[in-house]
């Protein structure tokens, strides 16, 4: 069973690398095609261009407001014995209202400004999201492909180890405790490669997910490349950059911007009102009795209507002490996103940093397990070590070797958080990490 479903994961794995995307496609191709197919990218932008439409809106309550009403009634009344009235009065009348002052109104334009500019906000917010997303699939999936290839090349190690094992038993050149052992590795290699498969199914599936196709086969980080450092080398300047310019923190002062605009507005509830108002009616009543009149009246008005609702059974007040609360949960969630802005920073520097300073140490361990295991190939030859030492020494190359690489990854994903917190993370970036990439 086992056997089964390593075949299975693999042919599963493989045929992920058939696609109709380029061989060897970059983090840019692959963040192209995560903008035309992502479903929360599209939502994030049908919901900006919903509130493009505020603006209109909250125009209209400043504009002049025309309506026409027209009726027609057939009315029969039995006024006394043998005295019939059929009235059949119709007309129309057309009203012209020109808002002068009213406070909510204003509000309520200020209002839809600041959500178009919200709107803006949140769309640049979710692009830049994407593009981690994309970047943390894209790393996610070299780094499963990595697991694969290291327990793969431990695995072959380990049953040349093991055939081996078993012929010096055979001869009497060795113990059983050295076949054991080397069967034990090899037992323990085969459950982690179907672990490795099934992770790196995953996270290839994950991607799909993104870019609304099957995952392309992936463009590397080129051997010995430099992890390009943060400019300025400074913590705390990202920190305040990140603070001020935060896409995150950016939307959440608008939406504060906003409540504060709700509270104005509902206030507006107290104050009087005041219109321009100008009306025509063009009236006619049919009268049929037994004198037989018709009356027609046209009226024509023009004059200012000032409006005051003095007491509302309490609403009014209702309404500005929701407002004022929202407006105090608006300035919470501002301090909140200052702070994780703040993390946010803090932890895409350090990433940075110390990722930097871990490849470079990994590289040199790498440099040293190779060595060792040179060293300990040649010391079981001449029987100075054991085969579990070169078990050892073999397993813990393929380690830091896997270690290297996922040290590599994480640096390239903190810079990138490290813009993103900073509000600065944009299409030039993908370009710099594409230029670290081999075909």
């Amino acid at each position: 069973m086992p056997r089964t479903l390593l075949t299975a994961l693999a042919l599963a794995a493989g045929t992920l690398l058939v696609t109709p995307v380029a061989v060897g496609a970059n983090l840019g191709e692959v963040y192209n095609l995560a903008r035309s197919n992502d479903a929360k990218l599209a939502a994030a932008r049908e919901a900006y261009r919903a509130n493009l439409e505020k603006l209109p809106q909250g125009k209209a309550g400043l504009l002049p407001n025309l309506t026409l009403t027209a009726s027609y009634l057939d009315t029969r009344a039995d006024a006394s014995p043998g005295v019939v009235t059929n009235t059949e009065p119709y007309g129309y009348r057309l009203l012209l209202v020109q808002p002068l002052y009213r406070k909510q109104n204003l509000e309520a334009y200020e209002q839809a400004r600041i959500q178009q500019l919200l709107g803006e906000q949140q769309l640049r917010l979710a692009e830049q999201e994407l593009l981690l997303r994309s970047a943390t699939a894209y790393f996610e999936v070299l780094q499963a492909e990595d697991n694969v290839t290291s327990v793969q090349a431990q695995k072959t190690a380990f049953a040349e180890q093991l055939a081996q094992a078993r012929k010096s038993f055979e001869v009497g050149a060795a113990t059983i405790t050295d076949t054991h052992e080397a069967q034990a590795r090899f037992d323990l290699t085969t459950s982690q490669e179907i672990a490795a498969l099934n992770d790196l199914e995953i996270k290839r599936r994950a991607l799909e997910k993104i870019i609304g196709a099957e995952a392309p086969r992936l463009a590397r980080l080129a051997e010995g490349v430099a992890m390009p450092l943060p400019e300025p080398a400074n913590m705390e300047t990202w920190v305040k950059q990140a603070e001020e310019d935060s896409l995150g923190v950016a939307s959440f002062r608008s939406g504060l911007e906003l409540a504060r605009r709700e509270v104005q507005r509902q206030r507006g509830g107290y104050l009087p009102t005041l219109d321009l108002q100008a009306s025509y009616a063009d009236n006619r009543n049919a009268s049929t009795n037994i004198i037989g009149t018709n009356i027609d009246t046209k009226i024509s008005q023009i004059g200012v209507v000032l409006g005051w609702n003095l007491f509302e059974g309490g609403a009014t007040d209702s309404r500005v002490r929701e407002a004022v609360a929202n407006q105090e949960r608006a300035r919470y969630d501002l301090e909140d996103a200052r702070r994780q802005s703040r993390l946010d920073a803090r932890q895409g520097f350090l990433g940075v940093m110390s990722g930097d300073a871990q490849t470079r140490a990994l590289g040199q361990a790498l440099v040293s397990s190779e060595a060792q295991l040179k060293s300990t190939k040649l010391g079981l030859e001449v029987g100075v070590r054991t085969r579990v030492d070169l078990l050892n020494a073999q397993q813990q190359y393929f380690s830091t070797q896997r270690d290297l690489s996922a040290a590599r990854y994480r640096t390239v994903l903190s810079g990138l958080q490290l813009k993103a917190a900073a509000g600065i993370l944009g299409e030039h970036d993908v370009k710099a990490v594409d230029a670290l990439l081999r075909e």
